[in-house]
C-alpha cells in the first residue's frame, strides 16, 4: 500500500537513508529539516548535531539526490518551551532528564506528527534504529545502536502512524548504502552529547540559565565535606568533579547519592549506597495491553545502558519494578523501560529509588 510519508531529515546519514528506503518502497516521500532553533549557531556547531544550517543544507542535498520535496518547518519555539526548559526545570528540581526521549515524545511523535496528519499524511518515517512488526516496537539488530529506549515514551496511537526504516541493518551498513546511492553525508560524523548545548559544557549551560548557588556537599551522616555552586549540576552516580575538600576516611572514591533543591544540598557517599532494588516510575505508557499484575521482565534504565532483570506491576497510577539484583546510578527523571525479549511492552518516568540498605 502507498502511503504518503513526511520523512524528518535531520541532515545525518541515518534520516537520508531512511527517507531513501521510504521513497524506494513506493510511498509517495517529502522530505522536512526540523529547524530547532531562531539562531541555530547558538546551538552545535559543525557536524555534530542536529541544529545548524549546515545541517539544513545537508538534508536539501539528500533530498535533492532522492527526488523529492524537501520543505523546512519552523519549531524552534515548540522546541525550546518542551524540550529546552523541560530540561533546564527538571536539573533544578534535582532530577536528571533525557533530552532525547522529551523530543521524541514532544516534538517528533507530536508536534510534527500532528501537523503531518492535518497536511494529509499517513505517517513520518525517521532515521531511529528500531523495529515495528505488525504495530509491536522491537529493538533494533544493531544492538550497539539501538534506540527503541528513547522511543518507549511513544503511544501505540503515535506509533500507528511512524516508520522506522534502519531497524532491520546496521550502521556500517547504512554508512555504505548512503555512499551507493550518492548521499554526501555518508561520512558525516554521528551527533553526540545534548544537540543544544553548543560547546557540550551542560553545567556551564545551566548555570548561565539557573545561577550560581552556593551549597554543602554532606557525607551520609551530615557532616560537610565540600561545597558547590549549584546543585543542579550533579547527577546521582556522579563521581567526577565533586571537588571535596575532605577526603573520605576509607581513603575511597565518593559519589553522589542524593541531589536535594530544596535545601540545596548533594549528598555523597561509597559507590555500594548506591544500590538500588526498587523503582517507582510515573506516568507510565503500555506498547502492548497492559498487564495485570506481577510480571517477569527486563528492565533497562538509561540509554544504552545495562539491561536487568525485574518483575514490574501496574499499582494505580504508578508502575512499580523489583529488581533481582541491585543497580547503582539510578537516577529521578530517566526512563525505566521495560522488554519482553527484544519487544518494548512500557516505560514510565522514574520518580523515586529505593536503596538497598547497609
Amino acid at each position: 500500500m502507498t502511503l504518503r510519508v513526511l520523512a524528518a531529515m535531520s541532515g545525518g546519514v541515518d534520516s537520508a537513508v531512511a527517507a531513501a528506503r521510504a521513497a524506494e518502497a513506493g510511498h509517495d516521500v517529502t522530505g522536512v529539516h526540523m529547524a530547532l532553533s531562531s539562531n541555530p549557531k547558538s546551538y552545535r556547531t559543525g557536524a555534530r548535531g542536529c541544529c545548524t544550517l549546515e545541517d539544513s543544507r545537508d538534508a536539501r542535498r539528500a533530498a535533492d539526490v532522492i527526488g523529492i520535496p524537501f520543505y523546512v518547518w519552523d519549531l524552534a519555539e515548540r522546541f525550546h518551551e518542551d524540550v529546552v526548559e523541560d530540561f533546564v526545570s527538571e536539573y533544578a528540581a534535582g532530577r536528571t532528564p533525557n533530552p532525547c526521549l522529551r523530543c521524541n515524545e514532544k516534538i517528533k511523535f507530536a508536534a510534527l506528527l500532528d501537523r503531518a496528519m492535518a497536511l494529509g499524511f499517513d505517517a513520518v518515517c525517521t532515521g531511529h534504529y528500531a523495529r515495528l512488526e505488525g504495530g509491536v516496537l522491537r529493538r533494533a539488530v544493531d544492538q550497539g545502536k539501538d534506540q527503541s529506549y528513547v522511543l518507549a515514551v511513544c503511544t501505540p496511537e503515535q506509533l500507528a502512524h511512524a516508520l522506522f526504516p534502519l531497524g532491520d541493518t546496521t550502521k556500517a551498513d547504512i554508512r555504505l548504502e548512503a555512499e551507493r546511492r550518492g548521499l554526501r553525508v555518508a561520512d558525516k560524523p554521528d551527533s553526540h552529547d545534548i544537540c543544544f548545548i553548543a560547546d557540550g559544557d551542560t553545567r556551564g549551560f545551566l548555570a548561565e540559565r539557573l545561577g550560581s548557588v552556593r551549597g554543602p556537599i554532606v557525607d551520609a551522616d551530615g557532616n560537610e565535606v565540600g561545597e558547590h555552586d549549584g546543585a543542579y549540576a550533579y547527577t546521582i552516580g556522579q563521581r567526577k568533579g565533586l571537588r571535596l575538600g575532605t577526603p573520605a576516611p576509607d581513603g575511597r572514591p565518593r559519589y553522589v547519592l542524593d541531589i536535594s533543591p530544596v535545601t540545596n544540598t548533594v549528598t555523597v557517599g561509597p559507590r555500594e549506597a548506591l544500590d538500588v532494588r526498587e523503582i517507582t516510575g510515573e506516568r507510565p505508557v503500555w506498547l502492548s495491553e497492559p498487564r495485570a499484575g506481577a510480571f517477569e521482565c527486563r528492565v533497562q534504565l538509561r540509554a544504552h545502558g545495562e539491561v536487568h532483570a525485574a518483575t514490574a506491576e501496574q499499582d494505580g497510577d504508578v508502575l512499580r519494578v523489583r529488581l533481582s539484583a541491585p543497580a547503582r546510578g539510578v537516577a529521578p527523571g530517566q526512563a525505566a523501560v521495560l522488554y519482553e525479549g527484544d519487544r518494548v511492552l512500557a516505560s514510565a518516568t522514574i520518580a523515586e529509588a529505593a536503596r538497598v540498605p547497609a
